[in-house]
């Protein structure tokens, strides 16, 4: 039996949400969350609650039937992981956005830190991953310089098909397996896009290439847990099955409208409050190196999700959070002392885990000097606790918005816990707000200006409008 279809290992793997330093029962000052102003929201609450349902019906919010829905693709990635696994001995995706951030976070988050520098034999017998999410020219020359492309798998990651970054790299893929590789080059890239939409479907079907398909109604930000995500995870050995019974489970927990149980909705609404008083940042702080890239993908997740200028009803608001990315405890030395003493703009998540997945003791040693001495016999699991318990407390002893993600284990059910609870609160939150969580114009208009700066058909009327609101280069460089 898989352990994660046994009630008690659930419920001992439960994420938590820890508030208490969010409330005035801990936190003093004029910003701590009282019992009245939380029931002062229990009818906007309600209503966003009924949306989410009534949206989720309809079909608008397909990202959240995932953990249910996709049994034969399961098995077909898991065939496919297994037969790249067997003939490659690198994995390279090609994607920007959602189609990168979520894989690199689940990689870092449940493999060897050190992953790729690991033997072959130490990896399971898994390729090495690398991750193309950028199209600087030395980046990617620079990958060519560590990989074979006739030992290696390319999978080329766009829902709309006509990502210009991504297009752009896999045009250079495509022209070096041609060149290297021969006749035989469809069969190192697999393709994973829109099954009826854009460029890219057009040339796997014409080509050949095996493809995924990017469920209609899944944006790439809310893509983790589909073919997106679970075919690079599925390649490096993670159990996929596990993280989508951990989204299943976290849904469930996230299905009552009551918002003190509801670990989304008492998280959005905190921050919406935060939000309300002026705290327009959001940090996220993982103390585990191992979910430092968590806080990568949130930022997307949370930024272009509720970054917008307008309300559902059309009214200017340009509403939305700064997210930030810190790491405990490296970035107790470079940020905590803004987020302690600074201006009153923040909300801090912490990321902890109450059982690292590795006990190192710390050696005894130099017994003279005591204030190095006293190390010696404990463990670094119980510095980066004290670390992480001591700067929860400084901020609360400063007054400062604090909340903390609990994991008891990093693992594929809590890390597919931790993603569906963060995509259920930041759609929760779009509904507070009154605004579209699931679209990005903002991102379009670059898009379109990039398209007209390449010089794509079509585009001719924004390239003249570009050209027109062209500055002086002169009179304002120095």
């Amino acid at each position: 039996m898989k352990r994660y279809n046994d009630i008690k290992w659930r419920e001992s793997m439960r994420v938590r949400l820890d508030y208490n330093k969010m409330t005035a029962d801990f936190l003093t000052g004029e910003d701590a969350i009282t019992k009245e102003q939380l029931s002062s929201y229990q009818d906007k609450v309600r209503e966003a609650a009924v949306s989410m349902d009534e949206k989720r019906k309809a079909g608008l919010m397909k990202w959240r039937e995932l953990p249910y829905n996709q049994q034969n693709v399961v098995q077909e990635i898991l065939t496919t992981a297994k037969d790249i696994s067997e003939q490659y001995d690198d994995f390279v995706l090609l994607g920007i956005g959602g189609s990168a951030l979520g894989p690199l976070a689940v990689n870092q988050a449940l493999n060897h830190i050190y992953y790729n520098d690991l033997p072959k034999s130490k990896r399971g017998g898994k390729p090495r991953f690398f991750v193309v999410d950028n199209i600087d020219p030395e980046r990617m020359s620079a990958l060519f310089d560590i990989i074979d492309v006739r030992k290696t798998l390319f999978n080329v990651v766009t829902k709309s098909g006509s990502t210009s970054e991504t297009m752009a790299q896999f045009l250079l893929v495509h022209d070096m397996l041609k060149r290297h590789v021969g006749n035989d080059y469809a069969k190192q890239i697999v393709a994973t896009t829109d099954e009826q939409k854009g460029s890219l479907i057009k040339i796997a079907r014409e080509e050949g290439y095996k493809t995924f398909f990017v469920p209609d109604g899944v944006g790439g930000r809310f893509s983790q847990l589909c073919p997106v995500g679970l075919l690079p995870a599925a390649v490096c050995g993670i159990d996929i099955e596990e993280m989508l019974a951990g989204a299943a489970y976290m849904d469930e927990l996230c299905s009552t409208h009551d918002v003190y149980a509801n670990p989304a909705y008492m998280g959005g609404l905190l921050q919406y409050i935060a939000m309300t008083s002026g705290k327009n940042i959001t940090v996220m702080m993982p103390y585990a190196d191992s979910l430092k890239l968590m806080a990568d993908w949130y930022a997307q997740l949370w930024a272009e999700s509720l970054g917008k200028k307008y309300s559902l009803d059309g009214q200017v608001v340009h509403t939305g959070q700064t997210p930030v990315r810190a790491l405990g405890v490296t970035d107790q030395h470079s940020q905590v002392q803004l987020y302690t003493e600074g201006p009153f703009d923040k909300v801090i998540t912490f990321l902890t885990v109450d059982e690292y997945r590795n006990k190192l003791e710390i050696p005894k040693g130099f017994e003279s000097l005591p204030d190095v001495a006293f190390l010696g016999g404990q463990t670094f699991d119980d510095l980066i606790k004290a670390e992480q318990n001591a700067t929860e407390y400084a901020l609360l002893k400063a007054g400062r918005l604090n909340m903390a993600i609990r994991f008891p284990k990093v693992n594929a059910f809590t890390v597919g816990q931790f993603m569906y609870l963060l995509e259920v609160q930041t759609a929760f939150e779009g509904e507070l707000l009154n605004i579209n969580a699931f679209d990005q114009p903002g991102v379009e208009e670059g898009k379109e200006a990039t398209y007209a700066l390449m010089g794509r058909p079509g585009f001719e009327s924004k390239k003249k409008e570009l050209d027109s609101r062209e500055p002086n280069k002169d009179e304002y460089i120095i």
